[in-house]
């Protein structure tokens, strides 16, 4: 690293305008923070009408019609939990983006606040895109639930592939928690 006396004016200025582009990633902070918060509205919005389609779920006397509306409410409730997840993926974006392009949130981390340690501790842009990917994959499991929910199997072949997707997703867990185990043991 040059000192600052070995450095021509121009490059100095060039250089400082560089460092201060940093700043631009602020648009994607802000729209990832209120694309998260309107995400958190949506499924919040849609929590709220699931319950209240399913206050008569226990006056619905026939049992057909009761399987119809318990797998209509299980269907709802999945989807609420794949946009909460989403708000979720979007809030972590926007505050490991804040914190790794312009500055740590001195706010999370006052009173050893035990939340910013698991939350925060983003260092480089393979822990956020790590975070990011687990969370992503919570998303797809939890998309795969939604769509074996309503899935007939009436085959053979429907079984095997539907016992294969769960397999899969088995596998998915299991190999992220052996590389986010192993990624612990690196660092310390």
């Amino acid at each position: 690293m040059k000192k600052s006396e070995d450095r021509s004016v121009l490059e100095a200025v060039f250089e400082n305008s560089l460092w201060q582009t940093r700043w631009s990633v602020l648009v994607a902070v802000i729209s990832s923070i209120i694309a998260s918060l309107l995400m958190f509205y949506i499924a919040a919005v849609d929590t709220f009408y699931t319950i209240e389609h399913l206050v008569s779920y226990a006056g619905v006397l026939d049992h057909v019609e009761r399987g119809e509306v318990r797998a209509e409410a299980v269907a709802q409730v999945v989807e609420i939990i794949d946009i909460f997840l989403l708000a979720v993926v979007l809030m972590i974006f926007g505050l490991g983006l804040y914190e790794l392009y312009i500055s740590k949130i001195d706010h999370a981390y006052e009173d050893g606040d035990e939340a910013s340690d698991h939350l925060l501790s983003i260092s480089s842009l393979d822990d956020l895109k790590s975070r990011l990917g687990k969370v992503i994959m919570m998303i797809l499991i939890v998309k795969f639930f939604e769509m074996a929910i309503g899935m007939e199997v009436d085959d053979t072949m429907s079984l095997l592939m539907f016992a294969g997707g769960v397999l899969m997703s088995a596998g998915a867990l299991i190999f992220t928690e052996m590389a986010t185990r192993s990624g612990v043991k690196r660092r310390s």
